[in-house]
């Protein structure tokens, strides 16, 4: 299994399972999100954490690193109009 450099997923162990039908799986092993200090935003209607990245970043693909800073692991709950958000000032 590969992710790009970009990936959060990138140089994370993996756990190799097989299903009871006989089929082989590898997964990434789950990961703890980091402690990150951001800069509060307030979702508007209509925002995406991919536009507000891309606002914030010039950089679309990082997300994620919005949803890591507010320790979601589901990015799309963090999109809710009026929720407050930590955007990270450095994402690097």
């Amino acid at each position: 299994m590969a992710f790009l450099k970009s990936s959060r997923y990138y140089g994370l162990p993996t756990s190799t399972e097989t299903t009871r039908d006989g089929r082989t799986v590898t997964a990434v092993t789950l990961r703890v999100p980091p402690e990150i200090d951001g800069e509060p935003v307030t979702v508007q209607e209509d925002e995406r954490l991919d536009l507000i990245a891309q606002r914030s970043y010039k950089d679309a693909t990082r997300f994620w690193r919005i949803a890591d800073a507010n320790r979601e692991l589901d990015a799309r709950r963090l999109a809710k109009p009026g929720r407050r958000i930590a955007v990270p000032r450095n994402p690097s």
